[in-house]
Parts: structure tokens; sequence; C-alpha cells
């Protein structure tokens, strides 16, 4: 048992540094060549934003695999030197919230300061608008706590009369399986429906943050990882039936360089006309649309300069280049349809599994279940992949309502062109809705996940706080996630087949 524990200890410690490195790595290569060398906090709150991210999802198969090293225990105590898995989901969830409602924003409100102004009176602007976050959010979190902070359990009193030890067993039966001839049924099983109360008692501050946190990102990982479960294989799916089928001519190149260049200057006026707003003052409701709708704009013509760079290669190895692009969409095609698949078995899995009762079948539970049997980490590795699925729906979802929704602020990740900005939002994004994903997980697989720490937060605890436990009692989560898979579904079918054309939806005050 000692031995199964240290090796847990060790594998949970090379993960970790794996994790570090890899988000090192996305760093380096995500960033734009205008923050090399600079940003270093926003940089390091990045790094931190993702290694937490990623940790709090491959907790959840941690805290399975910790849970069968007491499936041979012989005796009670031996489970007590399995890891503490409800500190440590504690510990990960406080320091995601802290990061998500203090670090970014501090971060992005140094990074996108005033540049002309000195790197102490942009220090003290962020601390000052941290300040104030940090009190607002102490203020609703005490009086919440104070007053429903509260966790309502629904028991009923059992209880049996003591009879005799039997001498002979052969009288237990189907239709006989309690100790007694007089009684056709236990005492207990029997219980009246008067027997059932309320167990009220106060749950613990940390638990109440990790709550309120989960509830903030619910209905955000609902709206956009609904979205984005449907957008995500289907946008692939579709980028390749928009592919450009064949290298065009040196004319129609010319032609369509020309009027990217009068949308470019067209672009050009309209950002100088808004920057003369900024320094006149008037930055009202209309200019920080019109800056959206540019950004918007900007990043379409980004897209569209790519298309045209893809249908007349140029160089050398134009020839090369070229059937690398169409390898690149028989790729986008290919895991397209596996996204798809994957898809399509997180909806079904569910209808079948949460939203109707009972069950109709365990479905995907089993699935990890049997690859258990076949090998240790198969089903354990196949349930983390499921999980990071759904935070990848969630950045697609986000994206692709930034792009049809002006409103909706717009943090592409390229690479090799992300801001840190950008960063800093997606990081703050799912670092919010991976707490959601993994209350999500441990609700869907709960056969799976059964006996778990995790279980014990996000399934007792949290859907018996009072106030919040009739969001998870009625299924809305699941309900909007579905929802909202199904609209984007539609959508995809009735314009997406279509290719995009530049809305300039921006206009200029006089």
């Amino acid at each position: 048992m000692g031995d199964f524990n240290l090796a847990q200890v060790i594998v949970a410690a090379v993960v970790c540094v794996l994790v570090l490195l890899f988000n090192i790595y996305l760093l380096v290569n995500y960033q734009h060549p205008d923050d090399v060398n600079q940003a270093y906090f926003p940089k390091l709150v990045v790094v931190a934003g993702l290694s937490v991210a990623a940790i709090s999802i491959l907790m959840l198969p941690a805290d399975v695999a910790n849970r069968q090293a007491c499936r041979h225990a012989i005796y009670n105590g031996a489970c007590h030197l399995t890891l503490p898995m409800k500190t440590l989901w504690l510990v990960v969830y406080i320091v995601d919230a802290v990061l998500v409602f203090f670090f970014i924003p501090f971060a992005m409100f140094y990074y996108e300061g005033d540049q002309d102004k000195s790197v102490g009176k942009r220090l003290r602007s962020a601390l000052l608008w941290v300040l104030a976050s940090a009190v607002v959010c102490a203020l609703a979190l005490g009086i919440l706590y104070g007053l429903v902070g509260k966790v309502d359990f629904t028991v009923r009193h059992l209880s049996s009369s003591a009879e005799g030890f039997p001498s002979s067993w052969s009288e237990f039966s189907s239709s006989q399986p309690c100790i007694g001839s007089s009684a056709r049924q236990c005492d207990a099983y029997t219980a009246s429906a008067s027997s059932e109360t309320t167990w009220t008692m106060r749950a613990t501050f940390p638990e109440y943050v990790v709550a309120l946190a989960t509830i903030v990102g619910s209905v955000l990982f609902t709206i956009f990882g609904g979205v984005g479960i449907a957008c995500f294989p289907l946008g692939l799916i579709f980028s390749f039936i928009r592919r450009p089928k064949s290298v065009i001519t040196r004319s129609q190149y010319i032609k369509e360089a020309t009027e990217l260049g009068k949308k470019a200057r067209e672009l050009k006026k309209a950002t100088e006309a808004l920057h003369q707003e900024e320094r006149s003052g008037s930055k009202g409701r209309k200019w920080r649309k019109n800056v959206k709708a540019i950004e918007k704009e900007l990043l379409l013509l980004e897209d569209d300069m790519k298309a045209l760079e893809e249908m007349y290669p140029q160089g050398e190895k134009a020839e090369a280049a070229w059937a690398l692009t169409v390898l690149s969409y028989l790729g986008k095609l290919l895991l397209g349809i596996f996204g798809l698949i994957v898809s399509v078995a997180w909806v079904v899995h569910i209808i079948i599994y949460s939203l109707i009762s009972p069950p109709l079948s365990p479905f995907l539970n089993e699935v990890f279940i049997k690859l258990d049997d076949v090998w240790g980490l198969l089903g354990t590795a196949a349930f983390a992949f499921f999980c990071f699925y759904l935070l990848i729906a969630v950045i697609a979802g986000a994206m692709m309502l930034g792009l049809n929704l002006v409103f909706i602020t717009i943090h592409p990740m390229k690479w090799g062109a992300t801001l840190m900005n950008s960063f800093l939002f997606n990081v703050g994004l799912i670092l919010l809705c991976s707490i959601s994903v993994i209350q999500f997980c441990a609700t869907a697989f709960a056969s799976y996940a059964q006996a778990t720490a995790a279980q014990e937060i996000f399934g007792h605890t949290l859907q018996s706080l009072r106030g919040i436990k009739y969001l998870y009692k009625y299924n809305v989560f699941q309900y909007g996630f579905v929802g909202f898979a199904i609209l984007t579904l539609f959508y995809y079918a009735a314009f997406g087949w279509r290719k995009r054309k530049p809305s300039a939806r921006f206009q200029l005050t006089s």
C-alpha cells in the first residue's frame, strides 16, 4: 500500500513538472514579438494559471486512482495513507479563485495601462482597481456566507427492532429478507415518509468560495461550452468544405490584394479617428463598440490575407507550400470528424445519463471502467481527455461568439502573434471554467468517479447548498449545455457552408 502511494506521489510530481514545461513552451511560441523580453509579471501569471488549470483537470483522474488505492485494503486505516485529495482540491481551487479575481485582473490592468504613464502610476492604478474589486468580492462573499452559507441534507430516520440471532439461515429468501416471521420486510426498510427531515449544517468557507466560483463558471461554461462543443468540430469540417480548391492566377491575386489593401486603409483611417476620440476624452459606449468592431475586422482581414497567400503561394517552394496547404485542410477534416464523434458522445451521454431519470445507460462510465480493466491508465487517460475536450470547447465557443457578437471582446490565440492581454483573458476564462468542468465531469461520470473527494465536494456539498441546490436538482446547466449545442448545430446547418463577408459595422462619430 505504501509503495503504491509513493509511486502515485512520484507520478504526480513528474506530471506537474511536465505541465509547467509545456506551458512555458506554449507561452514562448504563442507570444507576440512586441512582448518578447518584457511583460514578465503577466507571463508569470499566464504560466501559473495554465498550470493550475491543467493540474485541476488531471486531479480528477488522480482522485479516481487515489480511491482505488483502498480497494484491496485489509484494514480501514490503510485509506489514511493515500493522498489528502479533499485538502488538495480546496487548495487548488482557492488558488484558482485568487488568480481569476485578483492576479489576472491586476496583470491586465497593468498591461493595458496608458503606456505614456510611468511604471509607478500604472502599478498604482492597477492596484486600486484590484483593491476595489477585492473589497466588493469580500463583502459579497461575507454577506452571502453569513446569510445562506449552509448545507441542507435530506435525511430519513431509520430504526429496527432487535431479534434473536437465528440458528439457521435457510428461512431467508427474497420474500423474507429479515429476521422474524411476523414482518415480511425490515422495520427500517418500511419507514414512513414522516420520518424524513432536513439536516442543516454550515459549510466551510473554502467550500463556499469554491461553490460560488463554480456557479459563475457554470454560467460561462454552459454558454461557451455548449456553443463550442458543436462549433469546434463543425468549424474544422466546414473549413475543409470552404477550402481553396486550386491556385489562382497572378491577375486574380493582384485584384484580391488590391481589395485587401483598400480595406486595410479604411481600417487605418477608422483607427486613427478612434485614437483622436480617445485623446479628446470622448470614450463612450459607441466608442467602445467601434473599437471592438474594428478589432473584429482586423482579425478577419488577417484571415483574408492568410487565405490569399494560401491560394497564391510564392517563392521557390511554391509547389511544396501548396501541398502543405492541401494536407493541412485534410488534417482539419480528420480532426473535425474525430471531434464530432467526441462531441456527439458527450451530448448523448449527458442526455441518457444525466437528463433522463433513471439513466438509460451508464454509457461512457462503463467505457472508462472497461478500459481500466484492459490497462489501469487507459480508462484514466480517456477520462482526462474527455475533460480536456470540454476546455477546448469553451475557448472555441468564446471565439465564435466573439466573432459574431460585437459586445463580446475577441481575444484570439495565434501562433507567434498573441498579446499578453489575450493570453490573460483566455487563461482567466479557462481557470474559471475549469472548476465547472470538474463539477460537470464529476456529475456526468458519477459511476466512474464515485466515492472520490471531488464527488464529496462537487456532488454532496455543492448540490445541497442553500439557494444553489435547485440549479443542480433540476439540471439547469445540463439542459442549457445541450440546448446551446443544438442551436449551434442548426446555425452551422443554415449558414456554415457560406463564405464569410466583411461586416463593416463600425461607424465613426462626427
